[in-house]
């Protein structure tokens, strides 16, 4: 991959890492903001149980919003990672060792597989 290409990969993916810490960040503000409203007079939760049911349901999907903008967070940072200790080897699929397409880099630029490898694992397809 040339240099121009790393660097441009390399500026996605602090974007990208930008923008996932700033998503968390919304959710952990809503996370605390529930519990100060939760321990004060002025509470968020309700007295009805159907009120009751929809916060304890809003407060989990929020969680697991949260919950996979960290899972990507953590990918983010590995594809970080991997440009900054061995450059040469960035772009270069991790299962068979051929290049992974510059548009599906520019797409989702922490993956480790090519197309071909990627669609084998999700279809499960023996290697």
């Amino acid at each position: 991959m040339k240099k121009k290409d790393l660097k441009h990969m390399e500026k996605r993916l602090l974007q990208l890492r930008e923008r996932a810490l700033k998503d968390l960040g919304h959710y952990d503000q809503s996370f605390s903001n529930g519990a100060e409203a939760a321990e004060g007079d002025l509470s968020a939760y309700s007295f009805h149980m159907a009120d009751q049911g929809t916060d304890a349901m809003e407060r989990e999907k929020a969680f697991l919003f949260a919950s996979k903008e960290g899972r990507y967070l953590y990918h983010l940072d590995e594809a970080l990672r991997r440009l900054y200790r061995n450059p040469k080897q960035f772009g270069v699929c991790e299962e068979c060792g051929d290049d992974i397409s510059f548009e599906r880099l520019d797409a989702l630029p922490h993956t480790r597989l090519c197309i071909r490898c990627k669609e084998k694992e999700e279809t499960g397809v023996a290697r």
